[in-house]
């Protein structure tokens, strides 16, 4: 005789269907890169112009006045007046803590975004950065910094439009009785160069030395001088990327399959594609609109959690958003302390990482690319 009630055995199945692509290879990847953030973190809220020990930094972050005080998140998330705080919760809260959010959200969009890229194009090479969707995004933000200014509040929205000008442009230049995942790397290396050269050729028009030495620190990725505006525009449209991500995991599986078995299964493949094209687009445009142009965090993300989780998109997109974030605040930690007190740009940081790694990669695949 059974030991459970039938209400007890379909609660049971119900959880299975809802957790049960959660294994331990999932959650140890997600718990070690908690243990990054947290420690990269630490070390961010720890180390500054204005000193404080670790014990001093750590009781500022968990300042009471700040923890608990609804108006103060209403200012930190909306914007407004902050209310008297001591000097070191205002350091820790106003300036330090700020930039460890960014780089989280940043690395969590970036990894997502490449993720994407590779199932769409089938592509083990693809990420915002190889495909010239951050150079497209990077190019209209620049023309809008030096140019257009006074939209400089629409950045994430003119960012997702260069960058899928730039993608939809790559497709066009690949397309060839379909494409391949040779010719789409190799397109996406012409548009990058070409969208490069013409941000380089914005410089030529801008008299300021400012906004010059700005948008350089701009185009090689920095989160130098980030705070919680930066947060507040990058948030919401991180948060919509990321769901509908998750969300699409499902179509994103069957995309791996190949476009035959894709279309047997009933999938509109152009539309499915391009659809979630766009959801890596905005991904990485919240990114590139707050911290600039941070190379091969899209590509080196993917491909170090897909050889820990496996390829199924569910635990992959999962285990982006947590070793996303914990590559970034590394690298972050890096460039501020690799030659201090210069704080180097963090995507020259992910650059020097990022590289050797691409190589590795097109070294080690016998069939280049192909996921």
């Amino acid at each position: 005789m059974s030991g459970t009630t039938p209400t007890e055995q379909s609660s049971g199945s119900a959880l299975t269907r809802l957790f049960g692509w959660i294994d331990g290879s999932l959650l140890s990847l997600c718990l070690a890169s908690l243990v990054v953030v947290v420690a990269g973190g630490l070390v961010q809220v720890s180390f500054g112009a204005f000193s404080m020990t670790i014990a001093e930094a750590w009781r500022a972050v968990f300042d009471p006045a700040v923890i608990f005080d609804p108006q103060v998140w209403q200012v930190f998330l909306l914007g407004g007046e902050l209310p008297e705080l001591g000097r070191q919760t205002l350091i820790v809260w106003n300036i330090r803590l700020p930039r460890v959010f960014v780089a989280i959200i940043v690395g969590a969009n970036l990894a997502i975004s490449g993720a994407i890229f590779q199932a769409v194009t089938r592509n083990e090479l693809a990420s915002p950065f190889i495909l010239g969707v951050s150079s497209g995004a990077g190019l209209l933000i620049l023309l809008t910094l030096v140019v257009f200014s006074g939209l400089a509040a629409y950045l994430p929205l003119l960012a997702a439009l260069g960058g899928m000008f730039a993608f939809v442009l790559v497709y066009l230049i690949a397309w060839k009785n379909g494409t391949s995942p040779v010719r789409l790397v190799l397109a996406g290396v012409i548009v990058g160069t070409v969208f490069q050269s013409l941000q380089t050729g914005l410089f030529f028009f801008v008299d300021d030395i400012g906004v010059v030495q700005s948008a350089i620190a701009w185009t090689t990725g920095s989160l130098t001088g980030t705070d919680w505006e930066q947060v507040r525009m990058a948030l919401p449209w991180s948060i919509i990327a990321v769901a509908l991500a998750l969300g699409s995991s499902r179509q994103l599986n069957v995309l791996l399959l190949g476009e035959q078995t894709a279309r047997s299964l009933g999938m509109s493949i152009e539309k499915v594609r391009f659809a979630l094209s766009g959801v890596a687009v905005l991904a990485a445009a919240a990114s590139i609109a707050v911290a600039g142009i941070v190379g091969f965090v899209g590509l080196v993300v993917p491909h170090l959690v897909r050889n820990v989780v496996g390829s199924d998109y569910k635990r992959l997109v999962v285990g982006c958003l947590f070793a996303g974030p914990a590559l970034m605040v590394a690298a972050d930690v890096g460039a501020r302390l690799a030659l201090n007190p210069i704080q180097l740009p963090v995507g020259v940081v992910t650059g020097l990482v990022g590289g050797p790694y691409f190589l590795y990669l097109m070294r080690k695949q016998q069939n280049i690319g192909e996921v």
